[in-house]
């Protein structure tokens, strides 16, 4: 079934046209409080799926008994954090989005880079900032700071935290709330260069500029704006298109960027995909790159063509590669576009995990609340790829994280991993190949950084139900207890381990493992059989 994701009506690149709007009483805001707190559970597809009633009214009670001494900044994050219990990607209050709700930005950007939150760019007023390593915030190191922010960020996953925190790292309204600054109108930043620190005040702040929905704008330009950046790479030349393609000569490689799962005024997605086709015949193609890494969302029912046009465009025959850049930004729409990759085509994923669930709560609708006229999103429709599949992302076959200094020179890892990229012998058949050395063997494919990020689980499956299958259950027990210690919350793990105890003639402890199994999957066949002959 393909999909359709909303998009909501945003003020796409405006400054806040609100700024502060008017103080509401305390009365106006419990008003609020109560519309949100009665129209989210009737709107949500499956409001407590993280939580339970209890916890979400007790949390609606709380901020209820307090409203009479909040300031109006306060009120707001105490409402978004509330609505971040729900743990979905498209159940929000967002900041970063919202006109009404107001909140203003220091003019600095932050992003989390792999060694480290760095300040990314800044107003010119500001230049000397530029490439410093933030690592602390009002008396509070940035990891104590991130893991209060990311309370209220709608997520399906950490990696849209992380893609969250750094804009709301900037907004003095939230850091007040959270006790990280003594006032909503300045804040005291610790900064790192060179291995010296130093503290910073950053005060008089501006209009936030609110994001787009479904395209990842950040990295893009600012007038009046300096960028540790010395040149730009492929990937962030063009945020504005919705897609674009460019060939490669001397790689004999042909760019794909999707940013937006959608149509853009002159040219179709169907239209642009057939373009692709034609691209790949019509020269010397040796790979295919579908970079996704700012793409956010659109119209997933556009997505099919795309999908056709690179499966004709790599077939089986041609010495082709196909690949898929992929990371925090890859969300919604975008998700699905991974989905489907995984399932019809050899995509080698590369980058870092999505931003997205295989399975999520999606489709958001609002709910406008009367008095502050901010908006609350809400979830309305379970997408199930596989209901077996509990991935909290899709993570990339081939690591390759952003660090500061690759960002700084202009560099793109992902892609200098693409060029690079040959075909390794998968975990499973390694395991397979050396059932006496199953621990140092895993120990060693886990060291690799291209493998930081890989997920082993259906390596752990086939290779333990193998060794099962020949007669080594002692061996296939080593893999599943590696499994189960790697994602303790697997219930198939569970499952093998007590069949290879059962094999091993340890009744007792495998009555004890698939009892656990069952109780992570009621629904699970195999365990549930097996309890029944036991």
């Amino acid at each position: 079934m393909w999909r359709w994701v909303a998009a909501a009506v945003c003020m796409t690149g405006s400054l806040s046209a609100f700024g502060q709007t008017a103080q509401l009483t305390p009365q106006q805001w419990r008003e609020d409080l109560k519309v949100m707190a009665e129209t989210m559970p009737v709107r949500h597809r499956n409001l407590y799926h993280t939580m339970s009633r209890e916890q979400f009214q007790a949390a609606v009670a709380a901020l209820d008994a307090k409203l009479d001494t909040l300031p109006r900044h306060q009120v707001i994050v105490e409402m978004a954090r509330i609505v971040g219990m729900v743990e979905d990607g498209h159940t929000n209050i967002a900041p970063t989005r919202d006109p009404r709700i107001g909140f203003r930005a220091f003019p600095i950007a932050l992003y989390f880079f792999d060694d480290g939150l760095y300040v990314r760019a800044a107003h010119e007023q500001h230049r000397e900032l530029v490439g410093a390593k933030l690592v602390g915030v009002g008396g509070k190191t940035v990891e104590q700071a991130y893991a209060a922010l990311r309370q209220i960020v709608g997520r399906d996953n950490e990696q849209n935290a992380l893609f969250f925190v750094p804009h709301l790292l900037v907004m003095p309204e939230v850091l007040h709330a959270f006790g990280l600054s003594d006032s909503p109108e300045r804040a005291r930043f610790v900064v790192e260069r060179d291995g010296k620190r130093s503290t910073v005040e950053l005060a008089t702040p501006q209009p936030a500029t609110m994001m787009p929905p479904d395209t990842d704008t950040s990295f893009m330009p600012r007038p009046g704006w300096v960028d540790a950046r010395v040149t730009t790479p492929l990937w962030l030349q063009d945020a504005d298109s919705k897609f674009r393609m460019e060939y490669l000569k001397p790689h004999k490689l042909l760019y794909v960027q999707l940013n937006q799962v959608g149509n853009e005024k002159e040219e179709t997605l169907a239209q642009f995909a057939a373009r692709i086709q034609q691209a790949a015949a019509s020269q010397p193609v040796e790979k295919i790159v579908l970079d996704l890494r700012l793409n956010r969302g659109g119209n997933g029912m556009l997505a099919p063509p795309l999908i056709a046009a690179l499966l004709r465009a790599t077939p089986l025959e041609a010495r082709r590669d196909l690949f898929a850049i992929v990371g925090r930004s890859t969300f919604s729409a975008a998700q699905f576009v991974v989905n489907d990759l995984e399932h019809y085509t050899e995509a080698v994923l590369v980058g870092e995990p999505t931003g997205g669930r295989p399975n999520a709560h999606s489709d958001s609708r609002r709910i406008t609340l009367p008095n502050s006229g901010i908006t609350v999103r809400v979830s309305t429709i379970w997408w199930q790829e596989d209901e077996r599949d509990r991935r909290p992302w899709v993570a990339p076959t081939v690591a390759a994280p952003l660090g500061f200094d690759a960002y700084r020179r202009g560099e793109d890892p992902a892609f200098t991993a693409i060029l690079a990229y040959r075909p390794a012998p998968p975990l499973a058949d390694l395991l397979l190949a050396a059932p006496d050395a199953l621990p140092k063997t895993y120990a060693d494919w886990r060291a690799r950084p291209r493998n930081r990020y890989a997920d082993v689980q259906m390596a752990f499956y086939r290779a333990g139900h193998a060794l099962l299958a020949k007669g080594l259950p002692a061996e296939a027990l080593v893999v599943f207890r590696m499994w189960e210690k790697e994602h303790p919350q697997a219930a198939y793990a569970w499952d093998g381990i007590g069949a290879a105890q059962l094999a091993l003639g340890e009744r007792v402890q495998a009555r004890e493992a698939y009892r656990k199994a069952l109780a992570l999957d009621r629904s699970l066949a195999s365990a549930l059989a097996a309890l029944e002959k036991l």
